[in-house]
């Protein structure tokens, strides 16, 4: 007897080894990670070096933006329960032909059903803007044209630009623009 389970379990594995082979999974022509390909005119690929998102230019000014929050209301959601018993019929057969007896008996089932329902209303604070920390740079990139641009950063490189005096150049990398 042939063992159908050990044949499907060779297909399956056949199949997905095709799948991957089918699909570059991890070849020699895969790119590195940061790589980027470009592609010319005439459709060849050309690799470029990691791309950078580190910005540096001449510490202008900071900016700190703290959280702007609001009063709001919504809906109360509570948690309702309530408990049913239903009276549930059981029988069990035992015999045959004219001997047959049919035992019947009943059990009380207890369910109990929740769900959310609305009671009145809850005030909360809702946040309008989150906290922002921005600083403006001047010769962005070492381009003396590119001035006040500001850049958004995390907390540490905005505490780190606040202690720097005027005109120290920066470098660091954004996680956003236009403060």
């Amino acid at each position: 007897m042939v063992n159908t389970r050990g044949l499907m379990a060779v297909g399956a594995t056949a199949m997905l080894l095709f799948g991957l082979a089918a699909c570059g999974g991890g070849g020699s022509d895969a790119e590195p990670p940061g790589h980027t390909v470009t592609y010319s005119s005439d459709d060849s690929p050309e690799q470029s070096s990691p791309r950078s998102d580190t910005v540096s230019g001449l510490r202008d000014t900071v900016r700190h933006l703290p959280v702007k929050t609001s009063r709001a209301t919504r809906p109360h959601m509570v948690r309702k329960c309530a408990s049913t018993t239903t009276r549930v019929r059981h029988t069990s057969t035992s015999g045959t032909g004219s001997r047959r007896k049919t035992r019947t008996w009943y059990t009380t089932e207890r369910r109990r059903t929740c769900k959310n329902v609305r009671s009145g209303t809850e005030t909360y604070r809702r946040v309008v803007r989150p906290e922002r920390w921005c600083v403006r740079l001047d010769d962005v990139g070492g381009d003396k044209a590119r001035d006040d641009v500001w850049f958004r950063v995390d907390s540490a490189t905005y505490h780190q630009a606040l202690e720097a005096t005027a005109h120290t150049r920066l470098t660091f990398v954004p996680t956003g623009t236009a403060c």
